[in-house]
This record gives structure tokens, sequence and C-alpha cells, in this order.
């Protein structure tokens, strides 16, 4: 199973539009995944599913996690890193099991010109602890509100390059 993760849950985000553009397209290319949005955590996560615990709703997240082989994460820049909600999932996640010599593609974005370059450096770090297996190619999108046409796709020639590239390389990854 190939899950990929906005990796905010900030509500209508540029993350998730990203995020459906990459299933989108994986999906033209012969690769089916799965979407998880970070806004379907349970709203008290950080009391309901740390250090042992889990609720019924973060039960079917687990077992997502669980049967994915591949995750392809899109990060926006939150404070110069990644989006703390994103820790936190990765934190109520079952460890070790559950990234554990799997694999994953990183995608950086921001508003600003650098693409989360530092957030998903911060992120690698923390891909290496858990033993995921990152893919090298990792893209770091800049202008993020500049980048998507209003249907929410990328449009400009190197960013269709760019992202085409990496979802082939994902593919056989």
């Amino acid at each position: 199973m190939v899950t990929i993760i906005s990796g905010t849950n900030r509500p209508n985000s540029n993350t998730l539009k990203v995020a459906k553009y990459y299933q989108d397209n994986l999906a033209v290319k012969g690769l089916h995944t799965h979407l998880l949005d970070l806004r379907n955590l349970p709203a008290d996560l950080i009391v309901s599913d740390l250090y042992g615990k889990r609720s019924a709703q973060f039960t079917a997240i687990q077992e997502m996690v669980s049967q994915t082989t591949k995750f392809l994460f899109i990060i926006p820049e939150y404070n110069g890193s990644f989006p703390g909600v994103l820790k936190t999932f990765i934190d109520a996640c079952g460890f070790p099991g559950s990234f554990y010599e799997k694999k994953a593609c990183l995608v950086g974005l921001s508003s600003g010109k650098y693409g989360n370059i530092r957030g998903v450096e911060h992120f690698g770090g923390v891909c290496a602890y858990l033993h995921l297996h990152v893919m090298p190619l990792r893209l770091h999108i800049p202008d993020i509100r500049s980048e998507l046409n209003e249907q929410h796709h990328f449009y400009k020639e190197d960013t269709l390059k760019f992202t085409s590239e990496q979802m082939d390389k994902f593919i056989v990854f």
C-alpha cells in the first residue's frame, strides 16, 4: 500500500492541494494511493493517542499506516521547519513497526522562496531515526501560491518536469 500524507491540519491548505495533485498524477501513471489528511486526526490526539493509548478513530489510521510500505510526505514550512501536528502524528503511531524499514518520498513547500529546505531536512532526521528509507530526490517547491492554477494543478514547466520525474522515481523506488 502507498499512502500520501498531507502534512498539516490547516483548513484549505495548499499542502492538501499538492497531495491531491500527486495522488491524481500517480494514478495516471498507474499507481493507486491512499491519502491521509491530517485534518482527520482525532481532535484530542495529544490526550487520546499518545503514550500507548489508542482511540477508535486513530485505530483506523494506525491500520492504514501499518499496511503502508511506501509513504509520500507533503510537508509545508511552519516556522522554519515542519508542522508540529506531523511530528505528533508520527509520535502517536506505533513504534517501531509503523515506519521501520519502509520507504518515503519527501516534498517540501512554502510560501517563501526556499520550498521548506530546512523543514524537509529536519524531517529527514526523524525518518533516519525511524529507519524510514528516504528516496534521494526530494523536491522543494517555493512560492506555492504562484505554483498552482485555479484547478489546483501545477502549470509551470519546471515544476511539471520535476514533479513528474520524482513521481516516476517514486513508483520504482
